[in-house]
């Protein structure tokens, strides 16, 4: 909405408030931002072998639209930061992968299989994370 936020204001404060707003904007897009129709591709790089999964992660990450890859690139670089921060707010790359993964990247159409979905999720999250600057470059 058009509404001035004052993020000095004490409501603020809690940086529960602030992230779970940030987690709510991104389950609330009408489309995930790695879309519906890549999701099974993605799903596929993470299987690859090691050494290849990095390059097919990146090379979707290119099919997305430009807005998407965009955000991303902003959304993961700031999720890095956090989790270098990990000593102060106990954020790891595997615990931002649990609270990010299934809110970037889910089918369509959830089928029975939420559990692995999920793993995969967040397997894909944090080799984003991992692999942030071969990803995006520097």
């Amino acid at each position: 909405s058009d509404e001035k936020l004052d993020l000095n204001d004490s409501k603020w404060e809690d940086i529960h408030v602030i992230t779970g707003a940030l987690k709510m904007f991104f389950r609330e897009l009408p489309e995930p931002l790695f879309t519906y129709n890549h999701f099974n591709d993605f799903v596929n790089a993470i299987k690859q072998e090691p050494r290849q999964r990095v390059t097919a992660v990146k090379d979707l990450i290119k099919q997305l639209p430009k807005p998407n890859q965009d955000t991303m690139q902003v959304l993961f670089r700031h999720l890095k930061r956090v989790v270098e921060n990990g000593e102060k707010n106990r954020m790891t790359y595997q615990s931002i992968a649990i609270v990010f993964g299934p809110t970037l990247l889910k089918p369509e159409k959830e089928t029975g299989n939420i559990a692995v979905h999920t793993v995969y999720q967040n397997q894909i999250v944090e080799l984003i994370l991992l692999e942030l600057n071969s990803i995006f470059g520097r």
